[in-house]
């Protein structure tokens, strides 16, 4: 018959693995033989333990709820518990495996003083039109760097690190102390050497130490075509040096787009406002449109043209810049026309739009409501309001 695992540390079948985990803790400092030497609380503590290594594991917990017992035939863990304890040098590493008692989340012995560096940061300013184009652009950065003096070891030259004598090397001292558990032993990183295990007893005067030095330089990083506010460029290997003389983090350089006066961009796509003369809309007329590249284009304007007419020039916009750094295509660019009403008239100018609005039966002219009206006025390219620049 299959044991049942629950039962063994008192939890119910829907228990979660915190749960699970706590009813363990509680179980385990109260039955370990380091503080509990009786020989049926030992056996109760193997069984506890094995239920836990059970519970734990999402797979054999999986064959228990379907009614199984994934250690077979009365055996423990793993088909034979062997020693019990064999997981825990006493109830020291317990505590140090549940409570972080540990050095280093439980691992032993010395830290190695050589670390990778940390990534850096830098924005860079670009306009539009770089941005559409891509540019190199030389950057300063002030980053930490091997010392050369002392190539990252950090000891002057001719000398090397001498092993900590408060530690012994182990890079953790152990200390013993009295609890309502009995005696418990934990450790904790040497104060002396920090955990490393070794004292740099003649420091690198460069570096004092550290195996890096603070430096200023300039590199040159490739922005390419498409890019918008916010991307950043990945340039391994070019951040901080880590201690010791580690390796070196990445610089990530973001994108900061800045506002442009004629255009506004939506994704890959560019919008801008043309201001069209009420003649200029009735009658029809041709213009001539400056896009981002300092190309010109031809745009027709029909006659009868509206207000909040909309022409896309396809292919005008920015490159369409894919997850690979390739360039797929090109956005268009829309141009939105906004029909002018004349403020001021001079005499004959009046006489002249009177004499038309004759002509068209005008003078007493029956309005047409809309739903959508829009007086809103744009300069000649204006930003197009109705598109936040990103």
């Amino acid at each position: 018959m299959a044991r049942d695992y629950y039962a063994t540390l008192g939890v119910a079948r829907d228990a979660t693995p915190e749960q699970i985990k706590r009813a363990y803790r509680k179980l385990a400092r109260e039955l370990h033989p380091d503080v509990n030497p009786d020989e049926a609380a030992q056996e109760r503590f193997r069984e506890v333990t094995t239920a836990y290594e059970v519970l734990s594991d999402p797979k054999k917990r999986q064959v228990v709820d379907l009614g199984g017992d994934p250690l077979g035939n009365g055996g423990g863990a793993g088909g034979g518990m062997g020693d019990p304890f064999a997981g825990f040098g006493g109830l020291g590493d317990i505590m140090d495996a549940f409570f972080g008692g540990g050095a280093g989340g439980g691992g032993r012995g010395p830290r190695s003083r050589v670390q990778p560096g940390s990534d850096a940061l830098l924005r860079l300013e670009l306009t539009l039109e770089e941005c559409a184009s891509g540019v190199n652009r030389d950057i300063t950065v002030d980053t930490a760097v091997l010392c050369d003096s002392c190539d990252g070891g950090g000891s002057r030259a001719g000398s090397a690190p001498s092993t900590c004598d408060t530690c012994g090397g182990r890079g953790e001292v152990q200390s013993v102390q009295r609890s309502f558990l009995g005696q418990v032993m934990t450790s904790r990183p040497c104060p002396v050497c920090r955990g490393f295990g070794e004292v740099i007893t003649d420091p690198c005067q460069q570096c004092g130490g550290d195996g890096r030095v603070r430096a200023r330089r300039t590199i040159t990083v490739k922005i390419p075509a498409g890019v918008g506010d916010g991307m950043r460029v990945r340039l391994a290997g070019e951040g901080e040096v880590g201690p010791g003389g580690g390796p070196a983090g990445d610089l990530f350089v973001e994108v900061e787009e800045l506002p442009h006066e004629r255009f506004t961009r939506d994704g890959a796509d560019l919008h801008c406002t043309v201001e069209l003369p009420m003649t200029a809309a009735a009658l029809g007329t041709v213009l001539t449109l400056e896009t981002l590249d300092g190309g010109q284009e031809e745009l027709t304007i029909e006659p009868g043209t509206q207000p909040g007419t909309e022409h896309v020039l396809t292919g005008r916009g920015l490159p369409k810049l894919r997850s690979n750094g390739k360039v797929s295509g090109h956005g268009d660019l829309h141009v939105h026309l906004d029909v002018v009403v004349p403020m001021r008239l001079d005499d004959a100018q009046s006489d002249l739009l009177r004499q038309l609005a004759a002509l068209r039966g005008e003078e007493q002219p029956e309005p047409t409501v809309t739903a959508n009206g829009n007086g809103s006025r744009h300069g000649l390219f204006s930003r197009f309001r109705s598109f936040g620049h990103r």
